[in-house]
């Protein structure tokens, strides 16, 4: 009889039922049978993930174990058959484990780790499971690991956690973020947003962008936006060229930020143009295919800031800054919108400032404007390029009349 056993329970080697699972170094279960075998034969890699093993013992996984032994008794003997036809009848018994695994006051490091695991393989297996875990309140419960409960024993555990509420993230109540307006809680985020390692900095720049984005968090998003680290945080993420997933990431928690009017001068006084300038600098005159939508969001974003005259003033101050705009007036395709925020940009620069008018015709700006008058640009950027032109050609004779 053919076994619908769940993937969860099975091992990547075998495929059969886990007999006596084991985890790697990797954090891959196998079980001990297969992997003893696959090392015996000399092979020095995880089978899954493919990495070199510079640690080849095996830790036993006894939260896994002990899900597959309530797995096989849910049903009796009798009911044994149509049990592995259909496991999802476990399931309830599976969650309840996993939460009091997270809930214990004082859980042991090694069961949390295998815990989060198996959420986390959970959560990537299907919309079904992930609706299953929000229901049963895991991503509360994660929140809470994450913020409540005392600091985590390492930085794998919280890597996990974050991981497990990010997959979460699309299907559930985002309102039970605002757990974290609590002084406490918000004080373990910014804490881990500093002191964090790189994975953790960049999850939690996704985690900012969903509660900037949000209309249920938005009063979260306030006193986010007036916390100095966040900012600078993401700002020294932003300058980071070492790292361009988590440079990518705080991209889109600033970004998110900033679209609160509330928190513009704040990200303005903590550096946020030099940031953004810098990683568009970093991107070279033509964006990739895949940077395209965050540059945009960078252009747009480098708009609003301009808006204000503490953010014209900064602007002016930020090196290379109107020769980076004025590049991507002609480099950005039109159907991202990249160019109507660069050129929206250079106006609110340009109409107060003889100085920026010069630097941006200096660089270019004339040209790039007519080739994109050209394009198949949309109206709103086309509009914006004459309204340009015309500032520049008037103001540029007032200029010039009176040297």
């Amino acid at each position: 009889m053919m076994m619908n056993i769940p993937e969860l329970f099975r091992c990547p080697i075998s495929c059969d039922l886990f007999t006596d699972p084991v985890t790697l170094s990797t954090g891959q279960t196998y079980d001990k049978a297969s992997i003893e075998k696959w090392l015996a034969y000399g092979n020095l890699t995880c089978p899954v993930t493919m990495k070199r093993l510079h640690d080849t013992s095996l830790v036993p996984n006894h939260t896994l174990r002990h899900l597959i032994e309530q797995w096989l008794l849910t049903a009796s003997v009798n009911e044994y058959s149509s049990m592995l036809m259909n496991p999802i009848k476990s399931m309830d018994v599976m969650l309840s484990t996993l939460k009091q695994n997270l809930q214990f006051p004082a859980p042991i490091p090694m069961t949390k780790l295998e815990t989060l695991r198996i959420i986390k393989l959970l959560s990537l297996e299907s919309s079904s499971r992930q609706s299953s875990l929000i229901q049963a309140g895991f991503f509360e419960l994660l929140l809470q690991v994450l913020f409540q409960f005392p600091i985590a024993e390492s930085a794998e555990i919280t890597e996990l956690a974050l991981d497990d509420v990010l997959n979460l993230l699309p299907s559930a109540d985002l309102e039970s973020l605002n757990m974290l307006r609590k002084g406490s809680n918000l004080a373990q985020l910014v804490f881990l947003l500093e002191q964090g390692n790189a994975q953790i900095k960049t999850s939690l720049c996704y985690l900012l962008e969903a509660i900037a984005t949000c209309s249920a968090t938005q009063e979260l998003c306030l006193m986010l936006g007036r916390r100095q680290k966040v900012m600078q945080v993401l700002v020294s993420l932003l300058l980071d060229k070492t790292n361009p997933r988590a440079s990518e990431a705080a991209l889109r928690a600033v970004c998110s930020l900033c679209l609160s009017e509330a928190n513009r001068s704040n990200a303005i006084s903590e550096g946020a143009i030099g940031g953004l300038i810098a990683y568009l600098s970093s991107l070279g005159c033509v964006p990739s295919s895949r940077n395209r939508h965050t540059t945009t969001r960078a252009l747009a974003t480098l708009e609003l800031l301009s808006g204000l005259d503490i953010g014209k003033r900064k602007m002016m101050k930020t090196p290379n800054a109107i020769g980076i705009l004025v590049k991507m007036v002609f480099r950005i395709p039109s159907d991202q919108g990249g160019s109507e925020h660069a050129v929206g940009s250079l106006i609110l620069m340009c109409c107060d400032s003889a100085k920026a008018r010069t630097e941006a015709i200096n660089a270019g700006v004339l040209t790039q404007l007519l080739l994109l008058l050209q394009s198949q640009c949309s109206h709103q950027a086309k509009s914006k390029a004459r309204a340009l032109l015309k500032m520049l050609r008037a103001m540029w004779a007032k200029d010039q009349g009176g040297l």
